[in-house]
């Protein structure tokens, strides 16, 4: 694929022997892998794996304790126009007269405070991510009083303003039903595919996305994992990951992990004790 930094690259993000760490403990150490263009990535682990660093350290927002991290052959660094990111935590305007189409509007010159000035090339861009996530029916509505899909989407919108050709999304199933989980992982693989972009997703749970999925990373306990899911989702693998005996349940497509000791499923955030809940 030709990038923008005019040469053909098989691996558009690269991990180089990296170890990141928070100031009170390590998330991994020495770890490498790569992914390629157009890849879907998904990116699992207990709380406090991780998940979030990661993202946060190709996005470079953190740097790397040791080893280093390249994306589009260049060392990471902030203010990257071809990474599109969606937190997991956002901050929403709170009152109750910004429409959804307003909210898109405020970020698309991050460099300006206040609310834009749009000319027509600027409205142009922001109608092109409006049809793309679909939110045509409710884009002129306050925002405040949107649904949780349909705000999701919203600020999806707001990550695809600058044409990226990586898309980071941490947690971007949290607080929806699996009906809208369906509908916004059939619309980020769309996506995927329509604009070739390469798209890495944190998640609870796997089983939404074993369909869409290239490749996992899975991050637990001090260590990392990358493969497909069934290189990298077995009870071998896993126990070794976690330091602790895990076993892997395969039924009707569904993958179940199974912590021995609790007798419950990693992926069940509701019933799951101790410190492997997703």
């Amino acid at each position: 694929m030709a990038t923008e930094y005019g040469k053909i690259m098989s691996a558009i993000i690269e991990l180089k022997n990296l170890t990141l760490r928070y100031p009170e403990q390590e998330i991994f150490a020495d770890f490498s892998a790569s992914v390629a263009c157009g890849e879907f990535i998904g990116i699992f682990g207990p709380n406090g794996a991780g998940k979030s660093t990661l993202l946060r350290a190709i996005l470079g927002l953190i740097q790397p304790d040791t080893g280093e991290i390249l994306v589009f052959g260049k060392t990471a660094q902030c203010g990257c126009s071809a990474i599109g990111y969606v937190p997991q935590f956002q901050q929403h305007l709170s009152t109750n007269n910004l429409t959804g189409r307003v909210y898109i509007s405020a970020t698309i010159n991050g460099f300006n405070w206040g609310l834009p000035l749009l000319n027509k090339q600027r409205h142009e861009q922001v109608d092109r991510v409006i049809d793309l996530v679909k939110a045509q029916k409710y884009i002129d509505r306050p925002f405040v009083q949107l649904s949780g899909g349909e705000k999701k989407r919203i600020v999806l919108a707001q990550a695809l303003l600058n044409h990226p050709k990586i898309l980071l999304l941490d947690e971007p199933l949290s607080g929806l039903d699996p009906g809208q989980q369906g509908k916004m992982i059939d619309l980020i693989q769309n996506l995927r595919k329509e604009l070739n972009m390469t798209v890495l997703f944190t998640a609870h749970d796997l089983n939404p996305l074993l369909n869409v999925m290239s490749n996992i990373f899975y991050l637990a306990a001090g260590k990392a994992l990358v493969g497909a899911v069934s290189e990298v989702v077995t009870s071998s693998k896993l126990s070794w990951l976690y330091g602790s005996p895990i076993e892997v349940i395969k039924s009707d497509d569904h993958v179940f992990v199974i912590h021995k000791q609790f007798g419950s499923n990693i992926h069940d955030t509701n019933h799951h004790r101790g410190n492997y809940e997703f």
